[in-house]
């Protein structure tokens, strides 16, 4: 007789202590993960395999993880369990349970208490590029070999001695790409170590959606006002050198 298939689900439980709740920031949005908190531990369950296993699991301090088989708790290849399941807990959505705020005073600083640093990390997915900055003594022979076709759907703004064009497809120049999401331009390969607080920036840095926020592998941003962008094209790049010094 076939084994019954879903007796092979994998079910995985969690525990980490409370002192150490503001980093579960990372993991807020699986929204599959529930949370409970008894005395001075926060228990976690619901976790796909994948999830098990993924890099925002393992950056966890003090994280523990395990296996549920037969209502006792075994840690990964375990094969004596380490405790009983604990009951009687009351569990709730992991993105409802945790809420998120930001500081009165310190804006470069937001989490739960406060303690977590905004910092960007090497994404795990690849999306596409809508911003390049590059260099303007490295592109200004290039630009006005560009066909008019390329150039239509770009707007361009200056920042110091840079140029920063934003469209797609974007222009075959060298520089640094940038992808977008709720109003943040980011370095390609790069995301937010907490993904989730993408909107909660957003509404901190750029309530009235009239910036974009270009940011810094170091977690730094520098807004650029939406208004500043011109239709790129070669009488308007040709207009800007002989107004700027860097010409």
């Amino acid at each position: 007789m076939a084994e019954d298939p879903s007796k092979c689900i994998k079910e995985f439980w969690a525990e980490l202590p409370r002192t150490d709740e503001d980093f579960l920031g990372a993991i807020r949005d699986w929204k599959n993960v529930q949370i409970a908190v008894d005395d001075d531990t926060v228990w976690l369950k619901g976790f796909t395999e994948e999830q098990a296993i993924s890099a925002d699991i393992q950056q966890l301090p003090n994280f523990m993880l395990y296996e549920l088989r037969d209502g006792l708790l075994f840690k990964k290849e375990a094969l004596v369990p380490s405790k009983k399941m604990r009951t009687a807990l009351l569990w709730s959505a992991i993105d409802k349970a945790l809420r998120l705020t930001f500081p009165a005073s310190n804006n470069n600083y937001f989490g739960i208490s406060e303690k977590v640093e905004v910092r960007l990390k090497p994404g795990d997915e690849e999306y596409p590029a809508v911003a390049l900055l590059s260099i303007i003594t490295e592109i200004k022979d290039s630009i006005p070999a560009q066909p008019n076709f390329k150039l239509e759907n770009i707007e361009w703004t200056v920042i110091g001695d840079k140029a920063l064009f934003l469209g797609t497809p974007l222009l075959s120049l060298p520089g640094k790409t940038y992808w977008t999401r709720d109003g943040h331009l980011l370095p390609a390969g790069f995301d937010f170590e907490f993904k989730n607080l993408s909107s909660l920036l957003q509404q901190q840095y750029d309530k009235d959606l009239d910036k974009w926020l270009l940011w810094n592998e170091d977690g730094t941003y520098l807004p650029v006002k939406k208004d500043d962008f011109r239709k790129l094209s070669v009488s308007s790049f040709r207009l800007t050198e002989k107004t700027k010094e860097w010409i």
